[in-house]
């Protein structure tokens, strides 16, 4: 077996592979222009050898490091799973790599993590939300670093989004529920300081309350995302004479913990009491009854996403992509309210 040297350069590919580096070079940034018998033999040196590209002295040559970074709010659930997925896919197809960081929906980490992020080099950042702090928006302009906004949609807003209306999404929810005869109505929210998106959906409800002279009353508890909190969110809004026939949650999460706990109640649902999701996950299947929810297109809007920030980085323009549109998926867990 040949020795290999333990840091393997250009030059050690080139001289097992008996071409030259520009060869090599070639064979890796663009094999379409390399003979297919001069590539396996290069690829074939590449991985006797272990030898990995110069990446940082690529980078300098290129201005780019063809890396790009995503902050999340939150990686304890599934909520952001299967949209990052799909950017993350639709990226390295587009050749960039991803680099993940979670905020715990706070702005003052989500800064902290576009600082580091910058500082290693990547080419644009994807970003959760419209709600931030100044400061980070200021840095982005400062540094020229393109960033895309995802899961929501602002036509003005100050960074491009790739996303729905929240809003929109959650009023035509709740008018399904006023139609099948619901008058008691709650909400289970995600806290609203800080969230544009949880804010939206708590507004789309009120819209729909006020349109059919509801506007009052309505009961809203804020809790953190989690099956244990919309559990003990659904307890406390059925204490008292006059509980709620439907309970809208502001995710899946949210409601499938509350289904749960309607069955430790001894309530039937739908028929003691409705409760609804936001998003589609596949949680929302599984539960039983099966849930329902709005449709996010999370696939979709994740590789829109990257598509949009790869246009950003490698042609300084700002996509202005149209609103994705939601989806009633009407289940089980929604009915009539009860007669009394």
């Amino acid at each position: 077996m040949t020795d290999v040297p333990p840091n393997p350069t250009l030059e050690d590919v080139a001289r097992m592979a008996g071409v030259s580096t520009a060869t090599v070079s070639r064979c890796l940034n663009a094999p379409d222009k390399v003979v297919e018998r001069t590539r396996v033999r290069v690829l074939e040196a590449v991985r006797e050898l272990g030898y990995l590209p110069n990446f940082g002295a690529r980078a300098m040559v290129a201005r780019r490091t063809n890396t790009i970074g995503a902050i999340i709010p939150t990686m304890a659930n599934a909520i952001f799973a299967r949209g990052l997925q799909a950017f993350q896919e639709e990226a390295r197809r587009l050749g960039y790599q991803l680099l993940v960081a979670s905020s715990s929906y706070r702005a003052d980490l989500e800064e902290e993590q576009a600082r580091a992020l910058a500082a290693r080099g990547a080419d644009g950042l994807l970003l959760i939300g419209l709600e931030r702090a100044e400061t980070l928006t200021a840095f982005l302009a400062q540094r020229g670093l393109p960033a895309v906004v995802a899961w929501t949609y602002g036509a003005e807003a100050a960074l491009p989004t790739v996303g729905f209306d929240n809003r929109a999404a959650m009023r035509g929810l709740a008018e399904e529920v006023l139609r099948l005869g619901h008058r008691r109505v709650a909400m289970i929210s995600a806290p609203v300081a800080h969230n544009d998106r949880a804010r939206a959906r708590l507004e789309g409800l009120r819209d729909a309350l006020g349109a059919a002279g509801l506007g009052t009353g309505l009961r809203v508890i804020e809790t953190r995302y989690g099956l244990d909190e919309g559990g003990a969110a659904l307890a406390r809004l059925m204490q008292g004479e006059t509980p709620p026939t439907a309970v809208l949650c502001g995710n899946d999460v949210l409601a499938a913990g509350a289904i749960r706990q309607a069955r430790a109640l001894g309530l039937r649902v739908p028929e003691d009491v409705s409760i609804t999701g936001f998003d589609d996950l596949e949680l929302a299947t599984l539960v039983t009854p099966a849930l329902t929810t709005v449709h996010v297109p999370h696939q979709e809007m994740g590789r829109l996403a990257a598509r949009c920030l790869v246009e950003m980085v490698e042609q300084s323009m700002r996509p202005r992509p149209a609103p994705l549109a939601t989806e009633l998926r009407l289940r089980d867990s929604l009915g009539p309210p009860p007669v009394v």
